[in-house]
This record gives structure tokens, C-alpha cells and sequence, in this order.
């Protein structure tokens, strides 16, 4: 689990400060705000670390099949204004199950840019409760390794340059000893917690009429949800564990929200390709015949319950397209399935809806702002800035930014005074 990101001159994040996350967190705020930077930043690591290139310090994308997202080149990504310097900080902090060697640790790391154009790391640390280890550049290239409080590095060259933002190479790993097995476990844990973040945006593809399966279970579902279909015929058909668990508990999920009976993986003839029906008032229609809707929620309810235990999911507008109910429930499923299966929720949303089940959820004592956390992300000039919404235990924000979902008392003032007007213009003809 992710429990904290900090972003420095990182686009429009002069300093975000350390922004502490839950197991579910709503990122709310205006159009622009920043909000998508802040998921962004894990997604630049991710894809730095599947990197096939392990000498790379910063994958700033351009490959479409494999990234997921080119952010360009430097410049792109540094904060730009006056006085602001020509690096930026990346960081976050991290828990892993109770299992591994390493259960939580501590990412940092600070960027510049080469006399040829390239991104390279200025100074990396990473840290545990036991130890702390630093690589610093030095001239031409060089690295200096630091380890806790030292006054003098334990080594330096360009040999121990670091490797995919999160590794030292090995010959920095055997200068450091009996230290170099603490350091390889704690940059496998930092692997392992970037893997472990799946990403699912705002446009999702639309299905198909039926699909060809090739009886094996996909590895992920996709930013756009093109894996989704694979994902569910390999919940109905493969033998395993947790056979059906994806399909039932979207199924749940579903008639829940009032869109679907159930879900179905049906067999076209005696073919390889399969169709999913979905059954509503006594009718079965093929998912491509039914309201966009379905379709659209579909990858955020089979992402819940398709990830690994313990994944956290970056969501982007995972109400698009439901109708209000259906928005509202969505709530719900992330803290249940939060609780359930260890799974990490990060949503970015404009929904109201969504919002206010979430306060209901709190005031019912379903969750609480430890296990739920709500920020919003506005423009001060052209700085981002984060607001905590203070939340009591009744679900009230003390401190929510006027009229960002509407001035629904002014509307209803508005219209009462609107209606007493015509009222008056027909009682006196």
C-alpha cells in the first residue's frame, strides 16, 4: 500500500507536501487542478521500472504499447515560473504485507537534466527503519554511496550509477557488504509495491459482440479495459480458487446498482468465441445492446475484484456515464472491497453522487477517515495546492470550497423566487 506521495516542481506541483493516502481516497477538485499529476508520478515509476533498458533513470514514455503515458522530455515534466530550479523530487512511502523481508520503506529521489538533454538522477534514497542508503552525483557522471549518517561514502565512480530509479548495480550491491543484501530486499520491495499499482483511465474501450478466448487468464485488464472480457471468462471457465469470484461479485455489484440482474459468459455455438449477456427485467441482450453504461463500469467492478490482493488501483472518473444510483453505489464497492481484499483505491472523480455516499458511508459508521480520505486539488495562480477535507464522524466537511458541486440552496432560493414571480405575473394577468 502506498501511504504517502510527495511531488517538487513536478508540472503544476511547486510542493505538494507530504500527501498521505488511504486505503481509499477520493482526489476531487476543478478541471486542470493537478489531481491527475498526483497519479501520474507512481505511473512515471511504474513504467521506469518495467523499463526493458536497466540503466534508464526515468522513463518518460513514448513507447504506446508498454507505457502508459509519454510525458515528453524534461521540460514537460519540471514546474516552470520564475526562480523555480531545474530539478524535481519524486517520493513516496510504502507498506508491503507481513510476509516479506522488507514491510515498509521510503522512495526519494531528485531529478536533472544532462548537458546532452537526458534525465538523471541528482540524488536517490532509499530507506527502511534500519538503514538508509544514498547515491549523490557527483561530476561527469559519478556517484557517491552514502549509508545512514556516514561522514565519508563508501564508495565512488560511475560504475554505481543507479539503475531503473529504484536499484543500485551490483558492484555498488558488493562494496556495500553484508549492507547489500538489505539494500537488493528493500529495492525488490519498492519493485514490487510499483508493480503492484494498476491503472485504470477515464476512457474505456467499447466491447465487442463476442470474443475469442484462449483459455488462459490475462496478466492485467488495461488502462482502456480491453482485457476485460479475457478477464471474466477466465473467472467463469478456468478451474482455480477463486473460480467465479470476479464475475459474481461484479454480478453483485451490478444488480446493486440497479443496471443488471446478473452477467453471464455464454458460448457462441460450438466456437472459441464467447459473448457476455447481461440479464435485466426477464431480458438477455448481448453487452454490446445494452446502455453504454454497463460497459463503461464494467472494467472498474472486474479491476476490484481481478487484481492480486493487496494492489492498489489508480481509477480516473470511474462513474462516467452512470446514472446517479449507480454512481452512489460505487462508494460502497470501494470500501467494502477495500476491507475485503486488501486492495488500495485511488479515484480521481468529479461525482458528486459518489461524494456524498461516502459521507453517508462514514456517518453509518461503514468506514472512517482513517480508511477514507477525501482531497481536493485547486489553482492558486498557476500552483496546484491540496486541501484535507475535514470530515467529522458524521460525515459533514467543515471545510469544503464553496460552490464546487453547485449552490444547490441558491438553486432552490433561485427557483422559489423564480416561481413566486410568475405566480404573481398570472394572479395579476
Amino acid at each position: 500500500m502506498i501511504d504517502q506521495i510527495q511531488l517538487k516542481n513536478v508540472k503544476a506541483w511547486r510542493e505538494s507536501g507530504a500527501v498521505t493516502l488511504a486505503p481509499v481516497t477520493m482526489l476531487l477538485g476543478t478541471n486542470s487542478s493537478g489531481k491527475s499529476t498526483l497519479l501520474q508520478s507512481l505511473l512515471l515509476l511504474k513504467q521506469t521500472v518495467a523499463s526493458p533498458d536497466r540503466t534508464i533513470h526515468l522513463n518518460l514514455g513514448g513507447d504506446e504499447a508498454h507505457d502508459f503515458f509519454n510525458f515528453g522530455d524534461f521540460d514537460n515534466v519540471l514546474t516552470h515560473g520564475a526562480n523555480a530550479p531545474r530539478q524535481f523530487e519524486l517520493a513516496f512511502n510504502f507498506r508491503r504485507p507481513g510476509d516479506e523481508r522488507v514491510q515498509e520503506g521510503q522512495f526519494a529521489c531528485s531529478y536533472g537534466q544532462t548537458s546532452s538533454g537526458a534525465v538523471a538522477i541528482q540524488e536517490l534514497t532509499l530507506s527502511t527503519v534500519a538503514r538508509r542508503f544514498r547515491a549523490i552525483r557527483r561530476d561527469k557522471g559519478a556517484y557517491s554511496l552514502m549509508v545512514d549518517d556516514e561522514a565519508q561514502p563508501r564508495a565512488k565512480g560511475r560504475l554505481l550509477a543507479p539503475e531503473r530509479s529504484i536499484a543500485l548495480p551490483a558492484e555498488a550491491i558488493a562494496l556495500l557488504g553484508a549492507d547489500g543484501a538489505h539494500l537488493q530486499d528493500l529495492s525488490l520491495a519498492i519493485r514490487r509495491e510499483l508493480e503492484a499499482i494498476v491503472y485504470l483511465g477515464p476512457l474505456r474501450r467499447k466491447p465487442e459482440r463476442d470474443y475469442v478466448w484462449n483459455k488462459s487468464k490475462p496478466g492485467e485488464v488495461g488502462s482502456d479495459g480491453h482485457k476485460v472480457m479475457e478477464a471474466l471468462l477466465a473467472s467463469a471457465l478456468l478451474k482455480a480458487e477463486d473460480q467465479g469470484e470476479t464475475l459474481d461479485g461484479v454480478s453483485r455489484w451490478l444488480k446493486k446498482m440497479g443496471v443488471a440482474e446478473k452477467i453471464e459468459v455464454r458460448q457462441v455455438g460450438r466456437s472459441s468465441r464467447y459473448e457476455l449477456v447481461i440479464h435485466k427485467d426477464g431480458v438477455a441482450a448481448n453487452l454490446r445492446d445494452v446502455g453504454i453504461g454497463i460497459s463503461q463500469v464494467l472494467p472498474v467492478l472486474t479491476v476490484a475484484y481481478f487484481v492480486p490482493r493487496g494492489s492498489t488501483v489508480l481509477l480516473e472518473e470511474p462513474e462516467i456515464h452512470l446514472h446517479p444510483l449507480a454512481q452512489s453505489v460505487l462508494a460502497e464497492m470501494f470500501v467494502e472491497v477495500s476491507k475485503q481484499r486488501d486492495v488500495q483505491f485511488i479515484v480521481e472523480t468529479h461525482s458528486e453522487h459518489l461524494f456524498r455516499r461516502m459521507q453517508t458511508l462514514i456517518a453509518r459508521r461503514k468506514t472512517n477517515t482513517q480508511k477514507c480520505r477525501m482531497l481536493f486539488v485547486e489553482r492558486q495562480g498557476a500552483d496546484a495546492v491540496l486541501r484535507l477535507l475535514d470530515v467529522d464522524e458524521f460525515g459533514t466537511v467543515k471545510n469544503w470550497p464553496p460552490n464546487f458541486f453547485g449552490d444547490s440552496v441558491g438553486e432552490a432560493r433561485e427557483q422559489a423566487k423564480a416561481r413566486a414571480q410568475r405566480m404573481h405575473e398570472v394572479a395579476n394577468g
